[in-house]
């Protein structure tokens, strides 16, 4: 019900100063200026074709900015991503490909259409929970009867390893060590939404095997700071 306020109120807002005149210098503001552009993204809440105008992903500031300086630096760098939205759109701009795993049939029918010609999404629903052996369930609410391990293994479609894996979408704990098995070397696995335990958790579990970046900040669209994880694999001792 917050969730439904904040949003409605954002767009009403939004539709008021738009009808006034006042996006636009708003947005000429948010080109030059931090402050300016997550001002302005409060008002671009859950809606993809302003998140796309302002050309953000939804992770902290910080985490943005070290994953573009990385794909700046390869010459035609390959993104997998589990969960897919503005930041598909993103990094469609700045890779040479994007392979994005997603379980929402309904979002990926919006999204598709919007997509460039670099990006592949796949989308891989749930399956009902039954009780066997090797399911993958989510610790999200709402979605605790069903099993992800297809969404999780899809990573398997796509060959090579990515200077970038996004881990974003539902059962991060079981996407975590596929996306590190896929990473090129030097590449970044993005684990958003780490102020949760549980993916801090599973970041713990693996131990001296990776390097990790706790960004915390402010973050697109949201009027509180956030925390991505960016996780590297040690380099292997000679």
């Amino acid at each position: 019900m917050l969730k439904q306020m904040y949003v409605g109120a954002a767009r009403g807002v939004r539709s008021g100063l738009d009808r006034a005149g006042l996006i636009e210098p708003w947005d000429r503001w948010a080109a030059r200026s931090r402050a300016g552009h997550w001002s302005r993204s409060l008002l671009a809440v859950y809606d993809l074709d302003d998140l796309a105008r302002l050309d953000v992903p939804w992770w902290t500031y910080d985490s943005v900015g070290k994953v573009e300086r990385l794909l700046a630096s390869r010459s035609a760098p390959r993104v997998l991503e589990w969960g897919s939205g503005s930041s598909t759109l993103w990094l469609a701009k700045r890779s040479a490909e994007v392979r994005s795993i997603e379980h929402d049939t309904d979002w990926a029918a919006q999204l598709g259409p919007r997509l460039p010609s670099n990006v592949e999404l796949v989308c891989v629903p749930p399956a009902p929970a039954t009780g066997r052996p090797g399911e993958v369930r989510s610790h999200k609410k709402g979605f605790e009867g069903l099993d992800f391990a297809e969404y999780v293994a899809a990573a398997g479609q796509f060959d090579g390893a990515f200077d970038v894996v996004v881990v974003d979408g539902r059962a991060r704990e079981a996407c975590l060590p596929v996306a590190l098995d896929r990473l090129a070397p030097d590449g970044v696995v993005v684990l958003d939404n780490v102020d949760r335990a549980r993916y801090r958790d599973a970041v713990t579990a693996l131990g001296g095997a990776v390097e990790v970046d706790w960004t915390r900040g402010l973050t697109p669209t949201l009027p509180y700071p956030t925390r991505t994880a960016l996780v590297r694999k040690r380099p292997a001792r000679r």
